[in-house]
């Protein structure tokens, strides 16, 4: 299945069954190798309800998530998960070091097949700007957009092949934010064959950037109906994104 899509979302639903309301309503997409998804709307309207649905992080209601045309079994989540990586707003780091919060992710069983590499992540660091010092930092002295970086960093060492990013630089001033674009326009551009993402904005400037396909979602509703934004990177001199 070559021509599959990476990820297929088949009616996706979820519901609080609280409250008794309907958190994400049928929702279908199909995320291919090559695109850089956008999606906007409103707070509340059920984008990371949709994106944590994706990432298998939440119990579906209903539907089902294929990955590359194969639906994935429970005991293989943990392996998808490997190939589809979520990144939140707010990142979860641990005690200690940067370094150390890099190097957690190969005492995870789905990581036993590869290790840490020190100098690709503190080419990663430097490559968002970081000082060479970045990596011995204790994660409690970061700054937001720091700890933000820390946890890209961690994500794209393991080399994904859909990144799934929830307003990632939501609260973070315009130079971490132009960083975290930085450098997931680098791992993307390494391999743009084989990898997407998939990037919820609030901010529509940063979303016609990031994007070359825009999608808006309303009251647990995705519209799928938008074109494909034009290439403008002939008229900016500026690198194709």
């Amino acid at each position: 299945m070559t021509d599959a899509p990476l990820v297929h979302a088949q009616d996706l639903v979820r519901r609080d069954a609280t409250r008794g309301q309907t958190l994400l309503h049928a929702t279908s997409i199909a995320i291919r190798a090559g695109e850089r998804i956008a999606i906007t709307g409103p707070s509340g309207s059920g984008k990371s309800v949709f994106m944590r649905a994706l990432a298998l992080l939440d119990p579906l209601d209903s539907g089902q998530v294929l990955w590359r045309g194969r639906r994935i079994a429970r005991a293989a989540i943990p392996r998808y998960r490997r190939h589809v990586a979520y990144i939140r707003q707010r990142p979860a780091l641990l005690d200690g070091t940067v370094e150390d919060n890099l190097r957690y992710p190969y005492t995870l069983r789905a990581y036993r097949d590869v290790r840490f590499d020190r100098a690709q992540a503190a080419a990663l660091a430097s490559q968002a700007g970081r000082a060479s010092d970045f990596l011995e930092r204790f994660a409690s002295e970061l700054s937001g957009g720091e700890a933000q970086i820390a946890a890209l960093i961690r994500v794209l060492q393991l080399a994904p092949d859909v990144l799934l990013l929830d307003e990632p630089t939501a609260s973070l001033d315009p130079e971490s934010a132009l960083a975290i674009e930085g450098l997931v326009r680098a791992w993307f551009d390494a391999a743009p064959q084989v990898r997407a993402w998939l990037w919820v904005s609030h901010d529509p400037a940063q979303a016609a950037r990031v994007s070359n396909r825009h999608l808006t979602m309303r009251a647990g509703v995705l519209d799928d109906a938008q074109s494909t934004l034009p290439d403008t990177s002939a008229h900016t001199g500026e690198t194709p994104r």
